[in-house]
């Protein structure tokens, strides 16, 4: 019998350091020693000399239930451990309505102990049919953050909250200490803005950007902090694709206010003069491509460490969504699981940034948010053991061998510097470099840690 469970030995990068040729020591699916130089004895072993360890990667928007009877937490589940994902943090807006009422929810953590591979923590919403009397209950179910939107993609799954009720909701998850995230995008400008060109025929692969100038974006996520600042709630933009949505953060940050940040991999990593001319629709998201010029301005905020974390927004739209000629009727978002940290750790490389931002952002700081930190996005003594393991390679990205329900990416043919050749969620082995090896069911459900139900 050795000493530990397992033993993984390699570069172990953690939020602030490299522990070259360093050890873990899993018990019981817990890192229980941690050390440099000769590893001890274990039941299992592994030697990634010359490789990445890692924290499991938090991804703190997913959205695996947008389409009816197509992806689901389960399938979700097997792209996440591919990708490095042992916490995946999923989002409300399921088909064929959003998480809001306790009943949804617990339905949905129902799934999470029946089909994931990896762990799971739920967002929660509000929606006209339930209202917001159904926040307390969410809470008592243990959501780890809410999910607003200040425009309307679809009525019943991805309604809108105007400015009285996203206040109110404001006021009364404050006490909780749970983060109010809220996709921000001017509803009226951006539907005056998509008329005009319907109406002129303008409807090409470029003119979804076109209609969503960055003052859409920009003066929302304005609104979201201001409402924060007036009901001292955590006010959260979900993805921000401009330097400017950084600066209004920095400056509600300066005031003194609870204000967190959020970008997506592919407002780093893609642009809109290269990517969405290549790929049309493919690259739809909320809000657009920006261009290249953007794309290093948002650089500077990771150099900076202002951002709170980077999500992949995950979403898989069959290509049948992502066909029509008029982009305006597309459907928006795309799969992100298994290209979110090797494409940000490339981004990171080809930036001259050190790994440690990469666990930042990807690890540490998501699980901070969701108030998860006691347990996930460390490797520190007394974490849950979820462990990734990181070959340091050039491949190009192909996605006709992605285990997610889709097989398309709008970052097909990038080049990625590193590959993920293990991940392990609680000490288990769960993705092993080319098959899912374990049992579904796995994954449990996560409530955040720190809630106060002071209502």
């Amino acid at each position: 019998m050795g000493d530990f469970d397992l033993v993984v030995s390699g570069n172990i990068v953690d939020a602030n350091t490299i522990a070259t040729d360093g050890w873990l020591g899993v018990i019981d699916g817990k890192v229980a020693a941690r050390g440099v130089g000769t590893p001890p004895s274990a039941n299992d072993t592994v030697d990634a000399t010359g490789r990445w360890v890692i924290p499991g990667v938090v991804d703190g928007q997913v959205h695996s239930g947008s389409q009816a009877g197509q992806e689901g937490l389960g399938w979700a589940s097997r792209a996440a451990a591919a990708g490095g994902v042992t916490v995946m943090v999923d989002m409300p807006y399921d088909e064929p309505e959003p998480v809001a009422s306790r009943t949804q929810l617990d339905i949905k953590i129902a799934e999470v102990a029946l089909d994931c591979h990896v762990d799971v923590a739920l967002f929660g919403t509000v929606n006209e049919k339930h209202g917001l009397k159904e926040i307390a209950g969410l809470i008592e179910g243990g959501v780890c953050a809410f999910k607003f939107s200040t425009f309307e993609a679809m009525p019943i799954r991805f309604p809108r909250v105007e400015e009285d009720d996203l206040y109110e909701a404001f006021r009364l998850i404050k006490p909780s200490g749970l983060a109010c995230g809220v996709h921000n995008q001017m509803q009226e400008l951006t539907r005056k803005n998509i008329k005009r060109l319907l109406e002129s025929d303008d409807t090409g692969w470029d003119a979804f950007f076109r209609a969503h100038p960055p003052l859409i974006e920009n003066l929302a996520t304005a609104l979201i902090y201001e409402i924060g600042a007036e009901t001292g709630a955590r006010a959260h933009a979900v993805h921000v694709s401009t330097s400017r949505g950084f600066e209004i953060c920095n400056m509600y940050r300066r005031a003194g206010h609870r204000s967190t940040i959020e970008t997506c991999v592919h407002y780093l990593m893609l642009n809109h003069e290269e990517h969405s001319r290549r790929f049309g629709a493919k690259t739809k998201w909320y809000p657009p491509l920006r261009p290249k010029s953007e794309v290093d301005r948002l650089w500077t905020h990771i150099v900076n460490d202002e951002c709170t974390f980077v999500s992949s927004d995950h979403v898989s739209w069959g290509l049948e969504r992502k066909q029509n000629p008029n982009i305006f009727k597309n459907s928006s978002g795309g799969p992100g699981l298994e290209t979110l940290l090797p494409a940000f750790w490339t981004g990171c490389e080809e930036h001259g940034i050190p790994p440690a931002m990469v666990v930042r952002q990807l690890c540490r700081n998501p699980a901070r948010h969701f108030l998860l930190d006691d347990r996930k996005g460390s490797l520190a003594v007394g974490a849950d053991a979820d462990i990734v393991i990181l070959s340091p390679e050039r491949y190009t990205f192909d996605p006709s061998r992605s285990l997610s329900a889709v097989q398309w990416s709008s970052f097909e043919g990038r080049e990625m510097t590193v590959r993920v050749a293990a991940t392990y969620c609680r000490g288990q082995l769960v993705f092993d470099g080319q098959n899912i090896v374990n049992a579904k069911g796995h994954g449990t459900f996560l409530r955040p840690h720190d809630i106060r139900l002071a209502l």
